[in-house]
């Protein structure tokens, strides 16, 4: 009987979802409170992930583009709410 090689998952790659959830939960949160604490440093963590690369590389490069999002947006509330952006 013949088999594939059994494909291991890295700990790295744990590592990497791990930091991209992260920074979609601190870009959602600095979309209403204060966005240019949070979002940034969100956006950190996601590049972080994305170059630890692994199989979460697509939720890592999904993270960046929800973090600029989040950005944009939680910067343009702010402003027109009178709210703090720091």
């Amino acid at each position: 009987m013949s088999t594939g090689p059994i494909a291991q998952d890295r700990p790295a790659d744990t590592i990497a979802g791990l930091l991209a959830a992260l920074s979609i939960l601190a870009s959602a949160i600095g979309l209403a409170y204060r966005p240019a604490r949070l979002v940034p440093f969100g956006l950190l963590l996601a590049v972080i992930a994305v170059g630890i690369g692994g199989r979460n590389s697509r939720l890592a490069a999904t993270a960046i583009v929800i973090g600029g999002v989040c950005f944009v947006v939680g910067m343009a509330v702010a402003v027109i709410t009178n709210n703090p952006v720091f």
